[in-house]
């Protein structure tokens, strides 16, 4: 399906498309059905979710980086429902430190699949590998629930 909707910006830095009710009433797969977004001829993977009684779609930096969107753009919005589940890729030094803690091992495979991808990202992000394993040990004494080792 096909819609047309103007990137809206809400606070400082989240943006998004309001998704018609009639669009997300088609897809027939409840409220906040996982979905497959096609803008600006990339396409990515995200849920629709509800805000202030509106369907919205998150589009994230990364995704405005890779599209040239801005907020207040118009443009036309592919969506489509995804029926496949989510899985995250965790890095090789993520994993290892998940297998050596069995328990944060369970607490992360619990984890929605944003939440997930939310500790995979910011290890990602890290330039320098003191920040990354600074980020794991962190991710690991959250998962754990006490606080990271100041080193």
């Amino acid at each position: 399906m096909r819609f047309r909707s103007e990137l809206q910006l809400a606070g400082k830095t989240a943006t998004g498309f309001v998704v018609p009710a009639a669009v997300v009433d088609e897809m027939g797969h409840g409220k906040k059905p996982p979905v497959r977004i096609t803008v600006q001829g990339h396409t990515y993977r995200t849920s629709v979710a509800t805000r202030e009684d509106r369907f919205m779609i998150s589009v994230s930096a990364e995704i405005r980086q890779i599209t040239g969107l801005r907020a207040g753009d118009e443009v036309d919005v592919d969506i489509e429902f995804d029926p496949e589940p989510r899985s995250v890729d965790v890095p090789a030094d993520l994993a290892a430190a998940l297998d050596r803690q069995p328990a944060a091992r369970r607490s992360f495979d619990a984890l929605a699949y944003s939440h997930q991808l939310r500790h995979v990202l910011a290890v990602q992000a890290a330039k320098a590998p003191e920040t990354r394993q600074r980020r794991i040990d962190g991710a690991i004494a959250m998962l754990l629930e006490t606080p990271p080792k100041k080193s």
